[in-house]
């Protein structure tokens, strides 16, 4: 057992969403209340992907991303699945018939407790144009599967960020029985 282990977390700050904590020599954010997030790799038919790119607040420009959202920050009891249909049509305006789980990831585990759940959503079917809610400016892109490699890295010379979860579309394996 560490030291971070021995001591008790103690709250430095807490806002609506995360807190900040300390344990021993380590200091982390957390998310309240149990919430996660489901991260979406949402394929049509004809073999393309929906990727979002909007703005981020911390990082001061646009960033290019996989679609995702909170899982029961409006509904404590609403479960992956629906959330993952729910965000993915608020962010895209596609709404897919089908979805299944690949497991639960952390994204920055040495900073943060969160984690997220992996989902990949078929059978999509377009009602909107997506854009996301009032507070947010999102701009979908559908590529193929294929060009994946070559639009992030046109992106990234465009000065946009590349959130670390397109790694899941540049590697290989996760997808494969896409």
């Amino acid at each position: 057992m560490t030291e971070s282990n021995e001591k008790p977390a103690e709250t430095m700050w807490a806002g609506r969403y995360i807190a900040i904590r300390r344990q021993g020599r380590w200091e982390y954010a957390e998310r309240n209340n149990d919430i996660s997030a489901a991260v979406i790799v949402a394929v049509d038919g004809e073999g393309m992907v929906l990727l979002v790119e909007q703005y981020r607040v911390p990082l001061g420009r646009n960033c290019l991303e996989l679609p995702a959202g909170l899982v029961g920050d409006e509904d404590a009891g609403e479960s992956i699945a629906d959330a993952a249909r729910r965000e993915l049509e608020e962010e895209t305006g596609y709404r897919a018939t089908m979805v299944e789980e690949r497991g639960e990831f952390f994204a920055s585990p040495g900073m943060t407790s969160e984690s997220f759940t992996l989902v990949v959503a078929t059978g999509l079917v377009r009602t909107g144009d997506g854009g996301g809610d009032s507070d947010e400016n999102i701009i979908v892109h559908r590529v193929a599967l294929s060009e994946v490699e070559g639009f992030v890295a046109m992106k990234r010379r465009e000065g946009i960020a590349i959130d670390a979860k397109m790694l899941m579309l540049l590697g290989s394996g996760i997808l494969a029985t896409l």
